[in-house]
């Protein structure tokens, strides 16, 4: 587990995102400063955080889903105990961790007096939050099942997530690119669910890209194979 290293693994399962996030808008200003190009309808800093803390969730929820089967197969051996209760159970800690990372940047943004850093519809933000875990365990689940069996599809997965992240509107708005490049961007359901975010967090953007029955179709689609493939792999999954 993340927070198994005792009081240094703690302190670096919070400081990670805060230290990566900084150094992204460090980045964006010293761009922003040689371009001669400002934001001025939102918060830089908002935006990144909002949008660099759902996808991490996100990509720390693929990748301990994918190691859940072989690192608690030690359990399997409790008949109570079924693999797919270590997904959910690593699902759980990761949201847990999320929301606190979540607070203390609502927090500092109180403390700092940050413009913009509170949602202009917290309601509509949280339902996308949810939603965003409910498509990432299906993800997650149907990665952890073929991982087990293939082991390279987690390192495939590995590299293919810093692919993602530039790509997942993470550090842009669709609002800002060229028209061929926004349509070609939006076959991917994370630029929604980041859209989706962005538009109800920031008073400077909205919701007009966000597909919902899109989203909808990509969350419903992999738990169908994924408990498809887990129903039918289970007594391999804990016998092997």
């Amino acid at each position: 587990m993340r927070i198994s290293q005792g009081k240094s693994g703690i302190i670096w399962t919070f400081l990670e995102p805060f230290l990566q996030i900084f150094i992204f808008i460090y980045i964006r200003i010293v761009i922003n400063e040689h371009s001669g190009h400002h934001i001025s309808s939102y918060s830089y800093s908002a935006f990144m955080a909002s949008g660099f803390i759902a996808f991490n969730m996100f990509r720390q929820i693929l990748s301990k889903s994918m190691g859940a089967f072989t690192a608690n197969k030690a359990l399997f051996s409790y008949k109570q105990v079924k693999p797919i209760d270590t997904v959910i159970a690593r699902v759980l800690v990761e949201v847990f961790l999320t929301s606190c990372v979540i607070c203390i940047f609502i927090f500092l943004g109180f403390i700092f007096e940050v413009d913009n850093f509170i949602p202009k519809n917290i309601v509509m933000v949280f339902i996308g939050l949810v939603w965003f875990v409910i498509f990432s365990l299906g993800v997650g689940l149907l990665l952890g099942i073929g991982n087990f069996f293939y082991m390279s599809i987690g390192k495939f997965m590995n590299v293919i997530s810093f692919i993602l992240l530039i790509f997942s509107a993470v550090f842009f708005s669709l609002s800002s690119l060229h028209p061929t490049i926004r349509e070609i961007l939006l076959y991917s359901p994370l630029v929604h669910f980041m859209e989706m975010i962005h538009g109800f967090y920031l008073y400077g953007l909205d919701d007009r890209y966000v597909d919902y029955i899109y989203m909808l179709y990509w969350t419903i689609i992999p738990y169908i194979i994924g408990f498809w493939l887990y129903i039918r792999l289970e007594k391999r999954i804990i016998s092997q």
